[in-house]
């Protein structure tokens, strides 16, 4: 999205604090929501940040994180905890400007495995994974942690402290083992390394406050889990130029997995329609079969239409698509939360 002016910028906080923040997060809930009340403040944001990217209401929030600001953690607080963050963003604001110019939107949720094990588990393996929006790379170790689906009995890595819980719908083919990973690689505009402090910093600046204390903790148990592992081939540039080259480099008796999840939505679509266009061409240019896995919002591949479940779980979670091949197969939590087979 691409804001040109503080009137949306400002529909574009109290969009983000009612349909992604509620339910998920009270402070980023009512702090973007007063942002987005007031006007002075938002003209500020239009006048100092580039159009597009750089003004996502998540940015602005981490940057503040990251540098140590002031807000609760669990939310809300009121007029007064506002003016208190206010000011000091704005005092701080060439620092904060700074991170939000030089940082990007990259939650690596190791969770989201989770979400996509029931369909990585039904691929034929061995898998060769490639992840567009790769992040730190968590999530190219689906086989270094440990799963909870429901109540059923925990399986996995047996070392890992790395334990993903996730709640799972009526018919969900959920695996009992993890899969088999021959390759791995992921692609990024900006590779962040899991055993830099300050990478690792930012990842947590990113988590929203409310759950925080759980998920800084399986970000960290993620971590430890694939710090002893061979670290990903990672390539730093454009989805779309650096696509090619990566998958060819795949290992020709492996399943290729072209993978995402909530990447596509920073593209105008047009670039999106590109993108897609390109792993349908690499796919078939592949002597082994590859396949397409993608998890977005229903908004960001609109010509996968997804149906309604019959019997959806109860929750106020942001639900994402997963789609294989541009066939959707399932809705997912943001966060790896849950999965509920279509």
């Amino acid at each position: 999205m691409v804001v040109n002016s503080a009137r949306e910028l400002a529909d574009r906080y109290v969009d983000f604090a009612w349909y992604q923040a509620r339910g998920q997060s009270d402070a980023h809930e009512e702090l973007a929501a007063r942002i987005g009340h007031d006007p002075e403040f938002c003209a500020h944001l239009a006048r100092s940040l580039p159009a597009g990217n750089k003004q996502q209401p998540n940015l602005l929030l981490a940057a503040v994180r990251y540098l140590d600001g002031p807000y609760a953690e669990h939310g809300p607080r009121g007029d007064a905890a506002y003016r208190g963050w206010r000011e000091w963003t704005l005092r701080h604001w060439d620092e904060v400007s700074a991170v939000i110019l030089r940082r990007r939107t990259q939650t690596n949720e190791p969770a989201r495995c989770a979400a996509l094990l029931p369909l990585l588990a039904r691929l034929p393996q061995p898998l060769a994974l490639l992840e567009v929006g790769a992040s730190a790379g968590l999530c190219l170790h689906p086989d270094r942690y440990r799963y909870r689906y429901d109540d059923r009995p925990e399986f996995g890595a047996p070392d890992s402290t790395a334990v993903l819980s996730c709640r799972t719908g009526p018919g969900t083919p959920v695996p009992d083992r993890v899969p088999e990973i021959a390759w791995r690689a992921g692609i990024d505009l900006n590779p962040l390394d899991p055993a830099d402090p300050d990478d690792v910093r930012w990842l947590e600046a990113l988590i929203w406050p409310g759950a925080t204390d759980e998920r800084v903790r399986r970000q960290r148990a993620a971590i430890e889990a694939v710090r002893s592992a061979p670290r990903p081939r990672m390539a730093r540039g454009d989805l779309i130029d650096a696509l090619p080259a990566l998958a060819a480099a795949a290992p020709p008796g492996a399943t290729l997995i072209v993978f995402h999840t909530s990447v596509l939505t920073y593209l105008p679509l047009e670039r999106r329609e590109e993108f897609a266009r390109l792993v349908r061409s690499v796919l078939q240019e592949r002597d082994r079969p590859g396949h397409w896995v993608s998890n977005e919002h229903h908004s960001v591949l609109p010509w996968i239409t997804t149906p309604r479940l019959a019997h959806p779980l109860p929750t106020t979670e942001r639900l994402l698509t997963l789609a294989l091949d541009e066939r959707p197969v399932a809705l997912t939590g943001q966060h790896g939360q849950s999965v509920q087979w279509l």
